[in-house]
């Protein structure tokens, strides 16, 4: 089973790397742009055939390395 996990900081956690992406672009003319928060993506594949398991184990990653839980929400998709 195949599945996605997006990692973002929390919302009032600062995003330094999201605000100088944001700044660039503003100064390249996209004068619309009202925010952006830079995060991680990761696509994990498990060998595992009960969806309720698999997701159990992909959490337990997130948990354990994969996620800063102080400062970082995720979600966790099948893909």
């Amino acid at each position: 089973m195949k599945f996605s996990v997006t990692v973002t900081l929390k919302k009032d956690v600062l995003d330094p790397q999201g605000k100088v992406v944001e700044n660039t672009l503003m100064n390249m003319g996209m004068k619309d742009l009202r925010n952006i928060r830079q995060g991680k993506y990761f696509q994990i594949e498990v060998d595992e055939n009960d969806q309720s398991l698999a997701e159990k184990k992909i959490d337990l990653m997130c948990k354990k390395l994969l996620v800063n839980l102080i400062i970082e929400d995720y979600k966790i998709n099948k893909i």
